[in-house]
């Protein structure tokens, strides 16, 4: 059992799932929403808890609404 949250895992995926739609590298999304490269892919493997304030700045990068980042959450 993984020490990942259930929602922080489905909340990863479904970034890398936007990202991969919009065509983007994880290195384009971070420049695209001011954040580390680093960062975005540990966002999507589920190994940070991510700030509220960063979650805007991914849905302004990924140009979605905050709100399709949680669908099917």
């Amino acid at each position: 059992m993984s020490s990942h949250s259930e929602i922080t895992i489905k909340f990863g995926k479904r970034v890398r799932e936007l990202r991969k739609l919009k065509g983007l590298s994880q290195e384009e999304l971070a420049f695209r929403a001011d954040l580390h490269r680093t960062y975005i892919g540990m966002i999507e493997r589920a190994e940070k808890n991510i700030t509220l304030s960063n979650i805007k700045k991914i849905a302004d990068a990924l140009e979605v609404k905050i709100i399709d980042l949680f669908e099917d959450l």
